[in-house]
């Protein structure tokens, strides 16, 4: 897992008191795979996906990661 897809999961398990293994699969919100590949390109990129009501934000830094609560 590309350590953007781990930081998001673990902020997100953070805001939620859970432990990240008690969460649904990443994959079941994105296509992790096409992430990565998007994440390791040399072009700055931002990409954004709602993962169990959160909007996670990464770049465009490859290691930039913002979870936002989707009710603000």
């Amino acid at each position: 897992m590309h350590p953007a897809l781990a930081t998001a999961l673990a902020r997100v398990a953070a805001r939620e008191g859970r432990r990240g293994t008690s969460l649904p699969p990443l994959y079941e919100a994105v296509d992790t795979d096409a992430l990565t590949a998007l994440l390791e390109s040399p072009a700055d990129v931002t990409v954004r996906f709602e993962y169990e009501g959160y909007e996670v934000v990464i770049g465009p830094r490859p290691l930039e990661v913002e979870v936002i609560d989707e009710d603000r």
